[in-house]
């Protein structure tokens, strides 16, 4: 496995993986990966013949600095999981490298990055737009697999690939959850003992509207999940959309088709996400 931390180092890393004709997939991260990550790893090995795996906190998507900071970090356990995982080359760059002295230009889908989970973080997706495309334009990968657990997230991916004709397919991997539920996620382990067993709502709500899901209107299961989630006292609910599952409009009436519910819940100063796509 080839480590990489310069944008020349990368590319000339790549170029080798190439040089036979081979394919190339792409899994961009922020480290402190679980089995969640490691699942993105193996949906890439399916989709080409070798798997880069980037490693960057991006700190143009956290809207706080103190956010930013306690985002937990350990590189040679990250390290030691991607070479156990056969992954070819691992770029991870620092941010003097990604945002060069100078730096000013921005990617963002204009609707896309400013609705639903958008007004909750403002200017969040348009980081990860922009640190995504410099990614895109570094290794140039054939594909490149997201999660749907962060399912604006792709959704927001898939619109800029589209939109700047780049050459590359996104692929979106189903979400790992725990043994009892719970999305697997970074910010998980910054929870306490009491909050952790408390996350479990976010699952639980997802269950329950995807149940009434079959003859539900949008207001029966924004009601449902709103008041499962208040069943617990230490979660506070910061977002809930119900959203066509391809385009993200806002829905009414009795489902139709394929619906995506998008939940946020603070648990203190830690904000969790899940995601369900449910069919009437």
């Amino acid at each position: 496995m080839r480590i990489c931390r310069s944008i020349s180092d990368c590319r000339a890393a790549v170029k080798e993986l190439r040089a036979t004709g081979d394919t190339v997939a792409m899994v961009p991260t922020m480290g402190f990966l679980h089995a969640g990550h490691m699942s993105l790893v193996e949906t890439a090995k399916a989709e080409a013949n070798h798997v880069v795996v980037s490693i960057f906190v991006n700190p143009t998507q956290f809207g706080e600095s103190a956010d930013l900071e306690a985002y937990p970090r350990d590189e040679a356990r990250d390290l030691d999981m991607l070479r156990e995982a056969g992954v070819a080359v691992v770029f991870m760059p620092d941010v003097e490298t990604m945002y060069p002295t100078g730096d000013e230009t921005i990617v963002e889908t204009t609707r896309l990055a400013n609705m639903l989970h958008g007004k909750v973080r403002p200017g969040h997706f348009r980081g990860v737009t922009t640190v995504v495309a410099r990614l895109f334009n570094i290794v140039q990968p054939d594909v490149a697999v997201f999660g749907e657990k962060d399912y604006q997230q792709l959704q927001v991916i898939k619109r800029m690939v589209a939109d700047l004709h780049m050459p590359l397919a996104i692929v979106g991997a189903p979400t790992v959850r725990e043994k009892d539920g719970l999305a697997m996620s970074s910010r998980n382990v910054r929870l306490s003992a009491e909050d952790r067993r408390a996350a479990l709502v976010l699952s639980q709500s997802l269950t329950a509207a995807d149940a009434a899901a079959p003859g539900a209107t949008v207001a029966d299961l924004h009601t449902l999940i709103a008041n499962t989630i208040a069943t617990e006292p230490r979660a506070a609910l910061t977002g809930l959309d119900i959203v066509a599952a391809e385009t993200l409009n806002e829905l009414d009436g009795p489902l139709t088709g394929p619906t995506a519910i998008m939940i946020s819940v603070a648990f203190g100063d830690i904000l969790l996400i899940d995601q369900k796509v449910v069919t009437p």
